[in-house]
């Protein structure tokens, strides 16, 4: 969740509360990388890849492991640089979770660390996700994958109304924010685009906040991510139409995300599923299943996805694509954090955008509830969902296996 204040639940020390970070010194520009030994790669690579396979649960559990990891345990940062860098990473759009491991890797071991951290993050995502895959384009079709698809639906909205719901108890904080999020969802379900959505909902919070001589920067950046995408177009005569086309997405998606990485799947319902029609409403649910059921960023989605659309390369590309922002931005952005966490423009920008960032997921889960909810038992599924996350916090892994386990009993059930 992208955030310009992050939330209660962030908090991992007692010196962190909303609102009250320390402002950054001279070691989270990476100067204190001369002042301690550096780390071996592969002692990163180690670190990253056990992150990266045990990372469940959304991304605070990421956030909290890496912490005890890195600051707790090894050292490598202390507790205010560690706090600094996860409000900093809340004001650039990417994967958070991977922009904080790329900048732990390049304060221990420079450049060759924030490649080797941030793709050993990635790296198990990809590998559970590519398996899933196959596993899914194998077995989805036949009887015993329909039943556990069944139980999965369910369970898979109940956790994107959970997302809205600890989502908007932060963003909506004013007349402003709730303003916004409901023109936004409104435009979003007229089928307006998503970006357009976001930018919009960018630009009336700088409108509102700062002075309105500010705007003319905003647009001059505003136009550059909508044009980058685009200047790669002329690729598209040398390699596979719809690689590009995928790739192109994916790139976009991870150079304009702000917010939970759950508004990924609103770019999907409105591109992938009914600009292209490369997947089904049935498939976007799985997909986002896909991203509960793995561990590290919910981005991990896009291996499943573009598998689907072009298999084995498909999948490569999309998941090249929607991260290589993050490490792009982490290393041309990283000396200039501190300035950026000091901003008031973009806090103005990104509290607006987070309001439009909770009405694109419940828009997307508009149309889940069509494909998802089919019967009562269904219904009785998404409240007991509901009803365990709501109340006993329960993992979003176990809502999905247990709406699997539910699926394939009702099938057992019924079909005997």
């Amino acid at each position: 969740m992208t955030l310009a204040h992050p939330p209660a639940q962030y908090c991992l020390t007692k010196s962190c509360l909303p609102f009250r970070y320390k402002l950054m010194t001279h070691e989270t520009t990476g100067k204190d990388r001369d002042d301690l030994p550096n780390t071996s790669l592969p002692e990163i690579a180690w670190l990253f890849l056990k992150l990266g396979s045990i990372g469940f649960g959304g991304p605070a559990a990421n956030t909290a492991l890496m912490e005890q990891e890195v600051v707790t345990k090894r050292r490598w940062l202390t507790h205010e640089h560690f706090l600094d860098l996860l409000a900093a990473a809340n004001l650039i759009p990417g994967a958070n979770i991977v922009e904080m491991a790329a900048h732990v890797g390049y304060v221990r071991a420079g450049w060759r660390g924030l490649v080797v951290a941030g793709a050993a993050l990635i790296l198990p995502a990809f590998l559970i996700s590519l398996t899933l895959s196959w596993l899914y384009v194998r077995f989805g079709a036949l009887p015993q994958g329909e039943a556990l698809l069944y139980g999965i639906g369910p369970a898979v909205l109940a956790v994107v109304w959970i997302a809205c719901y600890r989502l908007g108890r932060a963003a909506l904080r004013d007349r402003l924010t709730v303003a916004v999020a409901l023109a936004s969802l409104v435009a979003a379900l007229a089928g307006v685009n998503a970006i357009v959505v976001l930018l919009a909902a960018g630009a009336a919070g700088i409108l509102v906040y700062e002075a309105p001589h500010r705007l003319r920067s905003f647009f001059a950046l505003a136009l550059l991510g909508q044009s980058f995408p685009l200047a790669a177009a002329p690729l598209a005569g040398w390699i596979d139409e719809r690689l590009v086309q995928l790739g192109l997405f994916f790139l976009k998606v991870g150079a304009l995300l702000f917010g939970s990485g759950m508004v990924l799947f609103a770019f999907i319902q409105e591109d992938v599923v009914e600009g292209y029609g490369w997947l089904t409403q049935q498939q976007l649910v799985d997909a986002i299943a896909v991203g509960q059921m793995t561990p590290g960023p919910v981005l991990s989605s896009a291996t499943f996805i573009g598998y689907l659309v072009a298999g084995a390369p498909g999948a490569l590309v999309a998941t090249f694509a929607v991260f290589l922002p993050s490490f792009l931005i982490t290393a041309f952005i990283g000396p200039w954090i501190p300035r950026l966490r000091r901003s008031t423009v973009l806090s103005a920008f990104l509290r607006s955008v987070n309001a439009a960032v909770v009405a694109l997921i419940l828009a997307v889960s508009v149309s889940l509830l069509r494909t998802a909810i089919v019967d009562v038992w269904t219904v009785i599924v998404l409240a007991a969902a509901l009803a365990a996350m709501l109340r006993f916090r329960v993992e979003t892994l176990w809502l999905v296996g247990g709406g699997a386990a539910f699926g394939l009993l009702h099938f057992l059930i019924t079909s005997a």
